[in-house]
């Protein structure tokens, strides 16, 4: 048998054990996103645990990089032992003291888990502080930097580059990835401190409105549903939901409001054409 047969074949096996590994990471990291959710205390050791009373037999280890992966961490009062990846760059927070006064000063984004009846999939979104417009989002089916950043280039593409970007420090947020686009935009680069969320309180009150008034709205049970929902209520929420803290205006009012207080009617076209939804992009 020639050299170059045996070549072929231990790469065609390596690819196939490497896809077959995704797989499994990809289902394996579902059900425990999935028992986190329903148990955020615990750590990496009783969630393994949980899994061998499903009968899943997996190394505590393996568990611990995958929630690593997804920034899941036992909720309990703990000293700050997390060490930070070196290869990584984290950026101190740049809105202690900030006074908003106009759209597109600050933008925030951050990521959500969604249960499915087939798993979870992940919404990222980002959103102006000063209108609490919704500017971009994008639903995937992993955590990942590129749907991050392809919701960030859709926001951009509508409304210009902001001059701050407020993330927390999960990994998709301090890869060099997003850091060099957040460059290439000449956006500063805000992250707020671990176990500091009320530094991301207007994206967190996005969640709880997406979550809790968006049920009663819509179905969240399928990836189908997410898919055909999503838009709609981003709509809702933009264009028709009052905010008390904008005096009961919507976001898409309070944006136009400050673009017409400008004399700049970029945003009008946007604003005045209401019957257009876009499609999610997967």
């Amino acid at each position: 048998m020639s050299l170059l047969y045996w070549s072929d074949f231990w790469g065609s096996l390596q690819i196939y054990y490497e896809e077959s590994d995704k797989s499994e990471n990809f289902i394996l990291s579902n059900k425990i996103a999935e028992i986190y959710s329903s148990y955020p205390i615990y750590g990496y050791r009783r969630i393994t645990a949980m899994l061998a009373r499903e009968s899943i037999e997996v190394n505590h280890k393996r568990v611990q990089r995958l929630m690593r992966e997804m920034d899941l961490y036992a909720i309990y009062p703990r000293p700050n032992t997390s060490i930070k990846n070196k290869e990584h760059a984290v950026f101190p927070y740049l809105l202690k003291g900030l006074v908003l006064t106009k759209p597109h000063q600050v933008w925030q984004v951050d990521i959500t888990y969604l249960r499915t009846t087939k798993g979870f999939m992940y919404l990222v979104a980002i959103i102006d502080m000063y209108s609490r417009m919704i500017v971009g989002y994008r639903l995937s089916n992993s955590l990942c930097t590129e749907s991050c950043k392809s919701a960030l280039e859709d926001a951009i593409l509508k409304y210009g580059a902001p001059l701050i970007l407020n993330s927390d420090q999960g990994s998709q947020f301090t890869s060099e990835s997003w850091v060099k686009t957040l460059a290439h935009y000449k956006i500063k680069i805000s992250m707020t401190g671990k176990g500091r969320c009320t530094d991301n309180a207007y994206i967190e009150r996005l969640w709880r409105a997406f979550k809790y008034e968006g049920s009663y709205l819509y179905q969240w049970n399928t990836v189908e549903d997410l898919k055909s929902n999503i838009p709609k209520w981003v709509y809702w929420y933009n264009y028709n939901r009052p905010h008390q803290s904008l005096s009961y205006s919507t976001p898409a009012e309070t944006l136009y409001k400050s673009y017409s207080s400008n004399n700049s009617n970029s945003f009008y076209l946007n604003f005045q054409d209401l019957n257009i939804v876009q499609e999610v992009k997967m």
